[in-house]
């Protein structure tokens, strides 16, 4: 039995993760896609081309993860600290083949033409580079608009700002091109929710498939992982030791290869909800009150959102959803009981809690083995994860930690 999930279907669920950066705008990336995409359209690109800038437009934010970061790249026109996602970016899809053709125009994303068009690159990178920074700045400009209804009632001042920018910020070619697919109320409409929702099935058709291996899907999980942890200094390197330490136990407790493959994944993805949580809620080194504490607990779920429509992760998505649920009931979000939890999602549940206790916090330093162990008994004591789990981590605890704490293997 092997994993079968294709890869662009993965790629565009994943996506969603990284709009929801946008807390309360939740769909920026798919927007450039779009105008990139009928910009290509324009252009006379074939079909091929226009799905990849579609396919680019969505993942051209893949690193950013703080809120306060996203804000400023929506609410500013120009921002002096933008180059820095922009190079998170490109190093990281540079090394992951199938999004590897994506590194440079990322990188290159917020540079102005005038510059970009001196760099010794191919023609192809310069055009997607500088028009992802043209139908991005189109959204900065256009997304309060969208919030109220009132896009149609301005599409003339964005266009006019960006033909004044034609030759210094944007390609003269790009901004005809924009100019020309912009002058349809069409164009505009198609940036409404249900209708980048038909225009995802479609580019979804276009693509070719693509059977992803295991190692691809891992690294890729790995990919998202990093975006994650990056979000918060409390979580650096988070879900890659829950994932590690989860299969490590799995692998203790005789759960077949394949399921500690998915397992592996789900570990890495468990957190992907935590993007939707702003920056200073995630951020509190002090006790969060009832209303920031909805907040968090809303993850879950927005993990379970992102995963559940992908053809492949049927078991990774419950697993990775359910690391807060508790066999007596008491967890979130759904309030399962033991008899509804696989045995790979309260593994995963004892993973979170032993990494989390013992990962470096800047407010402190992690928890020994030793001093982890009595607080995983206490867990047990009250119904909140499972004995015989906790007695596999308590046989190989030095080996437990090893697992949880990536960064001691290389200290």
């Amino acid at each position: 039995m092997t994993l079968q999930a294709e890869l662009r279907r993965v790629i565009y669920a994943l996506s969603d993760a990284l709009d929801l950066v946008g807390v309360d705008d939740v769909a920026h990336g798919k927007r450039v896609g779009v105008m990139a995409a009928e910009c290509g359209k324009a252009l006379g690109l074939p079909i091929a081309e226009t799905t990849f800038l579609f396919d680019l437009g969505m993942l051209h934010d893949i690193g950013v993860s703080s809120t306060m970061t996203h804000r400023n790249l929506v609410g500013e026109f120009d921002w002096d600290g933008a180059q820095l996602h922009a190079e998170t970016g490109y190093n990281t899809v540079r090394d992951f083949p199938p999004l590897a053709r994506m590194a440079l125009p990322i990188r290159y994303h917020h540079t102005h033409w005038d510059k970009l068009a001196a760099l010794a690159l191919e023609p192809s990178v310069t055009r997607a580079a500088n028009l992802i920074f043209l139908v991005d700045r189109v959204d900065a400009l256009a997304a309060p608009y969208f919030r109220n209804n009132t896009v149609l009632m301005h599409t003339a001042e964005i266009r006019e700002r960006i033909q004044h920018l034609s030759g210094s910020y944007f390609a003269p070619e790009l901004v005809q091109a924009f100019l020309d697919a912009s002058q349809a109320v069409a164009f505009w409409l198609q940036l409404e929710p249900r209708s980048i929702q038909s225009y995802l099935r479609e580019a979804l058709n276009q693509g070719e498939i693509y059977r992803a291996s295991i190692a691809e899907l891992k690294q890729l999980a790995e990919i998202f992982s990093r975006i994650v942890d990056a979000k918060s200094p409390f979580t650096a390197e988070h879900s890659l030791g829950v994932a590690r330490l989860a299969r490590f136990i799995a692998e203790k407790m005789g759960v077949s290869e394949i399921n500690c493959d998915k397992l592996e994944i789900a570990g890495l993805l468990h957190d992907l909800g935590k993007l939707r949580v702003p920056d200073e809620i995630l951020d509190k080194p002090g006790k969060l009150d009832p209303r920031e504490r909805l907040i968090i607990n809303t993850h879950s779920y927005e993990t379970f959102q992102i995963l559940h429509g992908i053809e492949g992760f049927e078991e990774i998505t419950p697993w990775a959803a359910y690391h807060h649920e508790e066999p007596g009931g008491r967890g979130y979000p759904f309030r399962l009981h033991a008899e509804d939890l696989p045995l790979e999602a309260r593994i995963l549940r004892v993973a979170d809690i032993f990494q989390a206790l013992a990962q470096d916090r800047p407010y402190r330093t992690g928890l020994t083995a030793e001093e982890v162990l009595p607080l995983l008994d206490d867990f047990v004591a009250n119904g909140r994860v499972d004995a015989d789990i906790v007695a596999i981590v308590r046989v190989h605890l030095d080996e437990a930690i090893y697992a949880a704490r990536p960064a001691l293997r290389h200290s």
